[in-house]
């Protein structure tokens, strides 16, 4: 069953215990440590985007349409609609001769905050870019350009490229198609339901890429190298991804998914980690990664540091008083 992992504190009272579990495999599939039942299904959610990616990359849509690696890190996203974020994606749609009603993502507003104050101050309405998995979803139209698939309703489950994305999914979890649970993610396109082990044994493949067979290796490769490039572009200033890579200067990279999905994977281990966080709480994901981490020795002393605000991120009142702090509080069995 899954364990307590992260306590929050207002004062000296534990308020809320965030529970869940956590996988820790190398790019063969052993276990290197665990906490929690890692055998429990859970979404992958946003975490799968990189390996999503990998089909943007099959399809050569990266040379006919002369996508940059800035804009494979963005099509690996859930981003803040920074400014940059959304000339990034009209970047790619322009080099795809598609405007933005091609984008079936649905409108969001920002998932930065002030970013989105400033546009409603502004008068400008948010719209399929501002989007966080707008990125996403022009890769998806890259690779239905390149190889000639419908445009419309290309987030149906039986769309030629979500069957395909569904085999890459299989290949690099390790779970057969069937067995993979299909549900609809928060941007319409299919999500995928497997054991947090299986997602932490994909993001170990996408860390040591020699496992996989051509071309699956060098589009994996490509991918988290663009990610580590332009870790700016994956989550944005103020995100956790964006942090972590910049913090470990490439060694790992990251992707959150929501309600208390994160993955990572450890390049220079040929590791992936997998948590969930059972009731959904994204914060004390990033918590429990931290000290995860920590505790495999993963992060230095200094690196920990510079990830305290998310390590042990403080919890405020309306006076900008702190009050409370979430504070990780497990062990991991390491095998």
């Amino acid at each position: 069953m899954s364990e307590n992992l992260v306590l929050v504190y207002r004062g000296e009272l534990v308020e809320n215990i965030h529970r869940g579990d956590i996988a820790v495999v190398d790019c063969k599939g052993r276990v290197i440590a665990s906490a929690g039942n890692i055998g429990k299904k859970s979404y992958m959610r946003s975490a799968a985007k990189p390996i999503q990616a990998v089909n943007v990359v099959l399809s050569g849509a990266i040379e006919e349409y002369g996508i940059t690696d800035k804009e494979l890190a963005i099509i690996c996203a859930s981003h803040r609609g920074d400014e940059e974020h959304v000339d990034t994606i009209n970047s790619i749609l322009k080099k795809l001769g598609l405007d933005k009603t091609y984008l079936e993502c649905g409108v969001l507003k920002p998932l930065n905050d002030k970013r989105a104050s400033e546009m409603l101050r502004a008068g400008v309405e948010f719209d399929e870019v501002t989007c966080n998995c707008s990125g996403k979803h022009s890769g998806m139209l890259a690779t239905c350009l390149k190889k000639g698939y419908p445009l419309d309703n290309y987030i149906d489950p039986e769309h030629p490229l979500q069957k395909e994305i569904l085999e890459i999914i299989s290949i690099f979890s390790e779970v057969e198609k069937d067995d993979i649970t299909i549900g609809i993610d928060g941007c319409g396109v299919p999500v995928f339901g497997m054991p947090v082990y299986n997602m932490a044994i994909a993001f170990a493949k996408m860390a040591e890429p020699s496992v996989l067979g051509s071309p699956y290796r060098e589009a994996a490769a490509k991918i988290v190298n663009a990610m580590v490039t332009y870790p700016e572009m994956v989550s944005g200033e103020g995100g956790f991804d964006t942090l972590l890579m910049r913090v470990t200067k490439g060694r790992l990279f990251s992707k959150m998914g929501a309600d208390g999905v994160f993955c990572v994977g450890i390049r220079d281990r040929g590791w992936g980690l997998a948590l969930k966080i059972e009731d959904g709480d994204s914060t004390s994901a990033y918590s429990a990664a931290c000290e995860a981490l920590y505790q495999l020795r993963v992060l230095t002393d200094s690196e920990i540091n510079d990830l305290e605000p998310f390590y042990h991120k403080n919890v405020y009142n309306n006076h900008k008083i702190k009050v409370g702090q979430y504070v990780p509080d497990f062990k991991l069995t390491v095998y």
